[in-house]
């Protein structure tokens, strides 16, 4: 069986990339998903891919709030996303995050992270989240557009990926929120992967994730792969890639992370724990996976 895996074409996927070269779909194909993680929660509901490698909040808050169509079953990247804050390229009245209370935000989906972020954006502004407003634009080039004709005051997406346009004077930046969890993590769907294949999807892909993140290959050559493959300038590679984290172990999610995650994001009234709390055993496959 050839698992279909789902993931974002971005900087952060480059040792997926690099795995996928060398598997040359014997074992999995990809799925790319531009929209991002919303899209991908979208695509395990549907029957379109079986893993996605998604953000952490997103897939969290989505099994929080009732989801069955995936569970957790490993780690991804380690380290916390820098979401940047962006508005239009014109001179406008948003100059700082403060400016955006009571208007309108861009976000690519219903659930997605740049939804959730906005909900952790407003928490940590002391805005009531109840007020928050939200237009749907699909995709990075959709937000861009809507900042720019007004019918958003300003979007969420991560900084390095959001740079390029804004070096070209497409958008600018007003601020940034880096998540309070690590970033991404990995779910699939709990009976269209077959514990077998995905415990060998994950042990395979945790060496191309320790090979890319080892210190002879941040030196250079990992430098030289994102180059090549995104287009980035060396100065902004190099500047992300000491800033990253990988896991050492991809089977391996820490159980902090969860409990974590799901308290910060019901203090942003993204999800509502049950009467007697949240039971861990839900959002991840025991089958595949251990708790740290």
């Amino acid at each position: 069986m050839s698992l279909r895996v789902g993931y974002v074409r971005e900087h952060f996927c480059s040792p997926l990339l690099q795995f996928a070269a060398v598997d040359q779909e014997k074992t999995f194909t990809l799925v790319e998903c531009p929209s991002g993680t919303g899209q991908l929660i979208s695509h395990l509901t549907n029957d379109e891919i079986d893993i996605a490698i998604a953000l952490t909040d997103p897939l969290i808050a989505g099994i929080a709030n009732g989801s069955q169509a995936y569970k957790l079953v490993g780690s991804y990247v380690t380290s916390p996303l820098r979401w940047a804050v962006i508005t239009g390229h014109r001179d406008s009245q948003y100059k700082k995050i403060s400016d955006l209370q009571g208007t309108t935000l861009g976000i690519s989906r219903n659930g997605s992270g740049s939804q959730t972020m906005a909900y952790v954006m407003a928490l940590q502004q002391g805005w009531s989240t109840d007020d928050l407003k939200f237009q749907i634009n699909n995709d990075i080039r959709g937000l861009i557009n809507s900042v720019n004709d007004g019918s958003t005051s300003a979007f969420m997406w991560e900084w390095f990926t959001t740079k390029p346009f804004v070096d070209a004077g497409e958008c600018r930046f007003v601020g940034d929120v880096p998540t309070p969890w690590p970033s991404w993590l990995i779910a699939a769907h709990p009976t269209r992967a077959p514990a077998s294949d995905l415990s060998g999807f994950l042990n395979s892909l945790s060496g191309y994730v320790r090979s890319f993140s080892s210190a002879e290959k941040r030196a250079g050559p990992s430098v030289e792969f994102i180059k090549e493959k995104f287009g980035y300038p060396e100065e902004d590679v190099k500047d992300w890639i000491y800033t990253v984290a990988y896991p050492e172990d991809c089977t391996e999610i820490p159980s902090h992370v969860i409990t974590d995650t799901l308290a910060v994001l019901e203090k942003a009234g993204v999800v509502k724990a049950p009467e007697g709390g949240f039971d861990l055993a839900q959002f991840f496959d025991a089958n595949v996976i251990k708790l740290t």
